[in-house]
């Protein structure tokens, strides 16, 4: 492979930084030479909630931007930060090995979430694990926070909140690991789809940068997180809605598998679903999609943020072209997993 100088853009925040070089050493250990090009976003300036200044893409547009001027030849991000829709002009041309995607759980004096006491004040800034801590009938409370981890965390040492909510991922990058008190369990909490992924973008007219960033890529996370995104495409929904999904490589006597767990719930505990179906690796759009039209057939329509369902029979995915020219001679690819019981909706769903 040809050695190749990038310029490599991120964001100016501490755990942003940690993951750009961990990306540039990599490419440097490949031979290439990599500048790593602090930017500063909207995301990272605005103390207003996310679901209030947009949430989705507000920490990637001012990188993007400078990706499709050429200030930039490489960002990074992490993926659960992305709009699902295709960015014109620009490709995740990798995907890296996922980190543990799990949810963790810092509070006070060591308590794991089923030993908070009643009345506790459990922070977050994401309505998806709102909505979820709500779906769990736990007697506490939650609090709206933003800031760094360092931020949030700091909530729970002044006496502010008894808890945190993070991404376990980002505690690892940054070596804070020992500061966790629990790594939630995706039965209890789905993590956001994409969490724990990073998404290394490029230009499309970059072939030099695709082919040096493509040794970076990785097939089972690529096929899991696209199978995440779908959904919530199908779903038309942001990366600050209340939809969880986590999808896995299974390997078994038949070949590799996919099995996509999701969520989708309202803030205030009216609307808690939890559904799963298995695909084929192969192709994990279906997948998501076929699960969405799952959860918006038993109600997912009645969330705030969510698209309303279509009428009953039409199963047509939101862009009328993702299944392409031969998307109506197709059988559908996924099914329910039967050792599961939350598949008893999927089923009748289906």
């Amino acid at each position: 492979m040809n050695a190749i100088r990038m310029r490599l853009g991120t964001r100016r925040s501490t755990l942003a930084t940690t993951q750009s070089g961990w990306v540039a050493q990599c490419l440097r250990e490949l031979g290439h030479e990599v500048e790593i090009v602090e930017i500063t976003t909207f995301g990272d300036t605005s103390t207003e909630p996310l679901s209030s200044i947009g949430g989705t893409g507000v920490f990637v547009t001012a990188i993007r931007k400078a990706l499709l001027s050429g200030e930039i030849d490489v960002a990074v991000h992490s993926l659960k930060d992305l709009p699902v829709a295709p960015e014109p002009g620009l490709r995740i041309a990798a995907i890296p090995v996922r980190e543990d995607p799990r949810d963790a759980l810092v509070a006070r004096d060591g308590l794991t979430l089923d030993k908070l006491p009643s009345g506790s004040v459990v922070g977050t800034g994401s309505p998806r694990r709102a909505a979820q801590l709500t779906a769990l009938g736990l007697d506490v409370s939650v609090m709206d926070i933003r800031g760094n981890v360092d931020t949030r965390i700091s909530l729970v040492h002044k006496g502010s909140c008894d808890a945190v909510l993070l991404a376990r991922a980002g505690l690892a990058r940054l070596g804070r690991l020992d500061e966790v008190t629990e790594s939630l369990d995706p039965q209890q909490m789905l993590p956001a789809p994409g969490q724990g992924a990073l998404a290394v973008e490029c230009r499309e007219d970059r072939a030099d940068v695709i082919k040096a960033l493509s040794a970076l890529d990785d097939p089972d996370t690529r096929s899991a997180v696209s199978a995440e995104r779908a959904l919530l495409a199908a779903l038309e929904a942001g990366c600050t809605a209340p939809v969880g999904a986590l999808a896995k490589v299974r390997h078994g006597e038949l070949g590799a598998e996919l099995h996509l767990l999701a969520f989708a719930g309202s803030e205030d505990g009216s609307i808690a679903l939890r559904r799963s179906a298995t695909g084929p690796l192969e192709e994990p759009e279906r997948l998501g999609r076929d699960l969405a039209a799952v959860l918006l057939a038993d109600g997912a329509g009645g969330i705030a943020g969510l698209r309303a369902a279509r009428p009953s029979g039409d199963d047509s995915p939101t862009d009328p072209d993702a299944r392409g020219p031969d998307a109506s001679l197709a059988a559908p690819t996924s099914k329910p997993d039967a050792s599961r019981p939350d598949q008893a909706a999927t089923e009748r769903a289906k």
